[in-house]
């Protein structure tokens, strides 16, 4: 390594990873490597634009959280979260979105049928459906994870007045696969724009607004993970999504319904909003 260049670094530096042991992992490190440099290459990087590239990554380091990942909004604003998810999608399963940066694990654990409503303002919604296989076939081991924000338009992190693990639980499906939970309507809403992701999008003059959707995370033995999110066909802001979240087969009807069996059931007033959510999980690669 004593006569670096301009026309050997980049092979240097990709040779000085090649002893990763785990494959997958070095190729990974070797392809980031090589695209990083392109980058500098075909733009011909100023010492001062590297300077304020690694500033705006402390930044982002500095405003994050436990509860809020500044990265993760990061990667969503760029489009990077919505290109993993199109480049996992598998043939007959449901489509993936966005994870968000608003995601804790540990939610806590409520039985299909279970209302998360309580003091929340906002307009009552039952949401039913069904886990199954590609095939149909109903997946009774499954479980979901879901999170929400508020009627205000906030998640319980973005809001001191909310109590912590608001609007969000994790739920074991039934024996035939199917579940029920009682929420609200959830609300469009800004991405933080507090932070450096907010620089980045009013330099671009980018809207930062988010349409109406809910969360779910989906798991089953022996099947591919399913991070997605549901979204509301009449929210204005379907087309301009700060994230690139919105998938056509993902946008659902409201139907307004007023059964009193499944009213009394459900803890929800005689008239509410529902929508219907098959899930469809592909199998383990």
């Amino acid at each position: 390594m004593k006569n670096i260049t301009r026309d050997n670094l980049t092979d240097t530096v990709k040779s000085s990873f090649a002893q990763i042991d785990d494959e997958r992992l070095r190729h990974l490190v070797n392809r980031l490597t090589h695209h990083l440099h392109a980058f500098a290459h075909e733009t011909q990087l100023t010492h001062e634009e590297w300077r304020e590239g690694i500033a705006f990554l402390h930044r982002a380091a500095e405003i994050s959280s436990p509860s809020r990942s500044e990265f993760t909004l990061m990667s969503d604003v760029l489009g990077l979260s919505s290109l993993v998810d199109l480049l996992a999608a598998r043939p007959g399963a449901t489509e993936g979105s966005v994870l968000g940066p608003f995601h804790t694990r540990g939610s806590p654990w409520m039985d299909s049928g279970s209302s998360l409503i309580g003091a929340n303002a906002g307009e009552a919604v039952l949401i039913r459906g069904q886990v199954t296989d590609v095939n149909g076939q109903p997946l009774r081991e499954a479980s979901l994870d879901f999170w929400q924000n508020a009627d205000n338009g906030m998640y319980w992190q973005m809001d001191d007045s909310q109590p912590q693990d608001n609007l969000r639980c994790q739920i074991k499906v039934q024996a035939d696969g199917r579940f029920e939970l009682a929420t609200i309507r959830p609300q469009p809403y800004l991405v933080p724009t507090d932070g450096p992701v907010g620089e980045l999008l009013r330099v671009s003059h980018r809207d930062a607004w988010r349409p109406a959707h809910f969360h779910i995370t989906v798991k089953a033995p022996g099947h591919r993970s399913l991070i997605t999110e549901v979204f509301d066909e009449s929210d204005p802001w379907l087309d301009k999504d700060a994230v690139f979240g919105v998938r056509a087969s993902l946008v659902c009807h409201y139907q307004t319904e007023s059964d009193p069996a499944t009213a009394a059931r459900m803890g929800l007033p005689a008239q509410y909003k529902a929508i219907d959510l098959p899930i469809r999980l592909a199998p383990q690669d």
